[in-house]
């Protein structure tokens, strides 16, 4: 809408102005009024026009949304390919700005906050109901936190989006800005070249130690029932022994006693019979003994043959996973606030309550920054696409701090962790400093949500926070070395408060979680 200045109704009176001052002065701030009207109109950003770039349109790697100028633009490894209106949150429901990634599409999704409310093709950004999706945009921010796109421009992206593809909320109008420094991961050239080949040749030797172990359960499960038949007999003729050796006393105890010599005939016979039987029995001990010590070693020798393949096949697991996600692009997240890293991969595999796909989330160590009380602000650097043997890396600030080259060179990263990751390092990949602990939204279903502590927050504070879910221990060998990342005791149906407890920190205007205390992968 266009500003207008509206000259005062007429009142069918001329007025005098008492002093030719007064004159000067009203005519002065008649001017001033035109001015500042004038300069209002040319600072406002025009209204964003749905627009396609003008050259074939690659695989989206990032969208940033701008809550200033509301508007969304995708980018691929070449530049912007889509750009679109959009209207971000209300007053006191405002969309967080901060750092994000896709998590789940629904084409036909409803909400479960509003009242059913229509919200198609959704792409969810948190679990607690911040998402881009089609929706009616009046110009201005009307949402209740949620991204809303013109219907048409969210189904066409629909299908060109993937699960795990970063999306910027800005406060202004950032853009990528190509970028290279020595700290960026560069792949080593013949360690990728053959990781697609060591992570098949991995897998098979895991199916093929998954067989084994199998197998050998199956066989301690045979050995432990023939063990436990064999052991109940024992038993009994442990205790047929036991109760034959007490008659046979008995009848000691008759012939010692009997005064006559019909109860002495009497006893010797009953001690005649009780020695035959204790002998019989005893012999069947024996026996018995002798035939099932080799199936009782048999039995013990196959647990041992049991725990040995499990071990192969978790460790045989462990490079098998290890290996496979070093064919996925790598998020690495570098917190001020908490001074640590963070490494995350999604895993592809569908979450156990049926929400999303996990994300490996096993690397957690601590970080060393240089000045680590000045703020280095929030940079979003993104491997855009292969360059030769390397990488042509991005940058994208949305924050204020340091320069990114600056934020970047502040930081010592654990050698071994780059070790680990670097030489596979494939676009898509992405290194985030920030000043912001990670978000208590950040879980086992998430890459890294980030929330800018300086920006308001309200589409976070008026919905319900996602289920309180931990970072378990490494001991689950289906991830491998990258550890587990399901709760043993996580209900899915549990939604936690929003309250401070003794495992959670308050930083920067939100809270974070220690993912895993004194985890160390190594």
């Amino acid at each position: 809408m266009v500003d207008q200045v509206t000259a005062p109704p007429s009142t069918g009176t001329t007025r005098r102005w008492g002093h030719p001052a007064m004159a000067m002065l009203a005519a002065t701030a008649a001017l001033l009024a035109v001015t500042a009207g004038a300069a209002a109109r040319q600072a406002r950003p025009a209204p964003t026009a749905e627009a396609t770039a003008p050259r074939p349109a690659g695989e989206p790697i990032m969208a940033i949304v701008s809550i200033k100028t509301q508007k969304v633009t995708f980018y691929d490894a070449d530049g912007w390919i889509y750009r679109a209106p959009v209207s971000t949150g209300i007053t006191e429901r405002e969309t967080p700005a901060g750092v994000f990634a896709l998590l789940e599409k629904d084409k036909d999704h409803h909400s479960t906050l509003y009242d059913d409310a229509w919200m198609p093709n959704m792409q969810r950004l948190t679990w607690n109901g911040i998402a881009l999706h089609g929706g009616p945009l009046p110009g201005y921010p009307a949402s209740h936190g949620c991204v809303r796109m013109p219907y048409g421009f969210a189904e066409r992206l629909f299908d060109k989006t993937r699960i795990g593809m970063r999306v910027i909320i800005a406060p202004d109008d950032p853009a990528p800005v190509e970028f290279s420094h020595p700290a960026l991961l560069q792949p080593n050239a013949e360690v990728l070249a053959a990781a697609s080949g060591r992570s098949e040749t991995l897998a098979r030797a895991a199916a093929e130690a998954t067989m084994a172990a199998d197998e050998a359960k199956r066989a301690v499960a045979e050995a432990t029932r023939e063990a436990t038949t064999l052991t109940a007999t024992l038993r009994k003729l442990e205790k047929a022994k036991s109760r034959a050796d007490a008659e046979l006393a008995y009848t000691d105890k008759l012939l010692a006693a009997a005064k006559t010599d019909q109860a002495k005939a009497r006893a010797e016979d009953l001690k005649q019979k009780a020695t035959l039987k204790a002998t019989d029995v005893a012999t069947q001990l024996d026996t018995a003994r002798a035939d099932s010590k080799p199936k009782l070693d048999a039995a013990a020798t196959a647990k041992d043959s049991a725990r040995a393949a499990e071990a192969k096949r978790s460790d045989a697991a462990k490079a098998a996973t290890e290996a496979r996600l070093a064919l996925e692009p790598v998020s690495i997240y570098v917190s001020r606030a908490t001074r640590k890293l963070y490494v995350r991969r999604n895993t592809h595999k569908r979450a156990r309550d049926g929400g999303g796909e996990e994300f490996d989330a096993s690397i957690e160590v601590p970080v060393t920054i240089r000045d680590p009380d000045k703020p280095i602000g929030t940079h979003v650097f993104t491997a855009m696409a292969q360059s030769g043997a390397g990488l042509r890396w991005s940058v994208v600030t949305i924050d204020d701090g340091d320069n990114a080259k600056d934020a970047l060179g502040r930081i010592t990263f654990p050698q071994e962790v780059l070790d680990r990751i670097a030489p596979t390092a494939l676009p898509r990949s992405s290194i985030i400093v920030s000043d912001e602990p990670l978000s208590s939204e950040t879980n086992y279903r998430t890459e890294f949500v980030a929330v800018l502590s300086n920006q308001p927050q309200g589409g976070f504070e008026t919905r319900q926070p996602s289920a309180d879910v931990y970072v378990a221990s490494d001991s689950d060998a289906e991830y491998g070395s990258y550890g587990t990342l399901y709760q043993n005791d996580w209900d899915p149906q549990r939604v936690a408060p929003r309250r401070r407890s003794s495992t959670q920190y308050w930083r920067g205007g939100q809270y974070y979680r220690p993912m895993q205390q004194g985890w160390s992968p190594w």
